[in-house]
């Protein structure tokens, strides 16, 4: 595995290494509701026409017009319907047609709404990389500057999905990662959440530090050096990234390195002392006792656990 990717979003899914799997598309009329089962890790879907209603338990109902997205993550259960009060438990039983992908509710001549969605599930050791920053509901309307580049993807994608070519499980799993992508932009550029690095990366001068961090990992960098990237003093600099990012800078730095060095010890594609110098430590040892603290293991123990195949490697980073 490559030691990054140089911007901070492309490196959470490189290690996310998100798997796209489309899901039924849902056509429905009349007073309708569906309640769906929960699933790992996210959910991004698009009301292609008409309009409906998003209910996540312990949330007021969205509603959802035509050509807006939504984003799940990690629900137990959601209900879709045409009313904020409709009762799934009541509903006429769903129809899937023959070919598996398309679920009916109501008359078929009468369909009025067509929603359809993808999941992508994460590698489990990394999903809480994104999963941890995001919010159980995004939702992007179609007035959003992001929105037609959604659109354009989704369609590529369900085309895709539909062809059955060779070599289609790759092309959705590439588009699949654009369509993230650009749900995490258009989240982002909105969310004002603290304590969290994809909506800080939106924030003047503290974005601009943090992708120059993740341009250049095994750079030492200073606190000064960064606060001058940022056009701040150093106090300022710091106390605002750790209000933005939950943690100060410096420790951010240090656990995204560690990620990356537990991603390329599960995967073997480097040496303990290549890893040392990729993520900016001038000896093995250094990288060792900064790898533990933060890990909970020495890298050694770490890449032997990564390569028996009846055990996980423990260990956490932390943030």
């Amino acid at each position: 595995m490559l030691l990054g990717f140089g911007d901070p979003v492309a490196d959470a899914v490189g290690l996310l290494r998100p798997r796209t799997t489309i899901g039924h598309s849902l056509l429905a009329a009349g007073a309708w509701a569906a309640r769906l089962d929960g699933f790992p890790h996210v959910k991004v879907g698009l009301v292609v026409r008409g309009t409906c209603w998003l209910t996540l338990d312990g949330h007021e109902p969205v509603l959802l017009e035509e050509g807006d997205f939504y984003l799940l993550s990690d629900p137990s259960q959601y209900v879709l319907s045409s009313t904020p009060s409709a009762d799934p438990r009541t509903v006429t039983p769903l129809r899937e047609d023959p070919g598996g992908r398309v679920v009916r509710i109501g008359a078929q001549a009468e369909e009025d709404t067509y929603v359809c969605d993808g999941q992508f599930v994460f590698d489990d050791a990394n999903a809480s990389v994104l999963t941890n920053v995001l919010p159980p509901f995004v939702h992007v309307p179609a007035t959003d500057p992001n929105g037609e580049h959604l659109a354009l993807v989704q369609r590529l994608l369900v085309a895709e999905f539909e062809a059955g070519a060779a070599g289609g499980s790759l092309v959705l799993d590439r588009l699949g990662e654009v369509l993230l992508v650009h749900m995490l932009r258009a989240h982002a550029s909105r969310a004002h959440a603290p304590f969290s690095w994809l909506c800080a990366l939106s924030a003047d001068g503290i974005g601009t530090a943090m992708r120059t961090m993740h341009e250049d990992l095994s750079r030492a960098w200073t606190l000064q050096e960064l606060a001058d990237i940022s056009h701040m003093s150093r106090s300022a600099f710091a106390r605002s990234f750790k209000d933005q990012v939950g943690v100060p800078p410096l420790e951010y730095l240090i656990h995204w390195r560690m990620r990356l060095a537990r991603e390329a010890l599960r995967q073997n594609t480097m040496s303990i002392s290549e890893l040392a110098s990729r993520t900016g430590y001038k000896s093995e040892s250094a990288f060792s006792t900064a790898f533990r603290r933060v890990v909970g293991v020495s890298p050694k123990k770490f890449r032997d656990r990564a390569r028996r195949p009846d055990r996980k490697p423990t260990g956490q980073p932390a943030g």
